[in-house]
């Protein structure tokens, strides 16, 4: 999907334009504008005006592409865990949005991004991951995961799609290594 300048946006995404640049040029992430527009993303290329597909990103680029994940992306730095989430996986994230990190008491991201606390974050960081690459399709069959963080999420589909008490709000977001699921909480193990 090419577009033209910032007008063709206006009408079709309200004024979201997610894209990234590659080699200078315009490129729209075909993942992230169907997670924006609340659609499952399946399309894991984006096309360039050369008309060559690329793989999308890692887990980590595919999230820090995404305004909506900044918060999460922050704090995966802070706790030392970009390495790892951009190595070969891999990798399930359940990500919790901004709006999900603004739900967490004052103070609370704020603290955890300090130095001192960056075992702790990790802690609450690696609960969001799952090591494989599971399918929305994959998630639904599932009663619980246990995570790298060594503790397991409960997965309950009487009313949705729910991880703990968190809401899945998006699914199948593809990287090159891995899967991410949206979700409306940060998970606290």
């Amino acid at each position: 999907l090419e577009m033209g300048g910032p007008e063709d946006w206006r009408g079709h995404y309200g004024g979201f334009r997610p894209e990234s640049s590659r080699d200078g040029r315009r490129v729209v992430d075909h993942d992230i504008a169907m997670q924006y527009i609340g659609l499952t993303a399946n399309a894991a290329v984006a096309h360039n005006h050369g008309g060559k597909e690329k793989m999308a990103g890692t887990v980590v680029e595919v999230a820090a592409a995404n305004p909506d994940f900044s918060t999460l992306v922050t704090a995966v730095k802070a706790a030392g865990l970009v390495d790892t989430l951009n190595s070969k996986g891999p990798f399930t994230v359940f990500a919790p949005t901004n709006e999900a990190f603004a739900k967490l008491p004052a103070g609370t991201v704020e603290s955890l991004l300090k130095p001192e606390n960056k075992d702790k974050l990790a802690a609450i960081l690696t609960y969001h991951v799952v090591s494989g690459k599971v399918l929305a399709a994959d998630v639904v069959k599932l009663k619980s995961a246990k995570t790298v963080n060594g503790k397991a999420v409960t997965i309950n589909t009487a009313e949705g799609v729910k991880v703990n008490d968190a809401s899945v709000t998006a699914t199948d977001i593809k990287a090159s290594n891995g899967v991410i699921h949206v979700i409306d909480t940060v998970l606290i193990p």
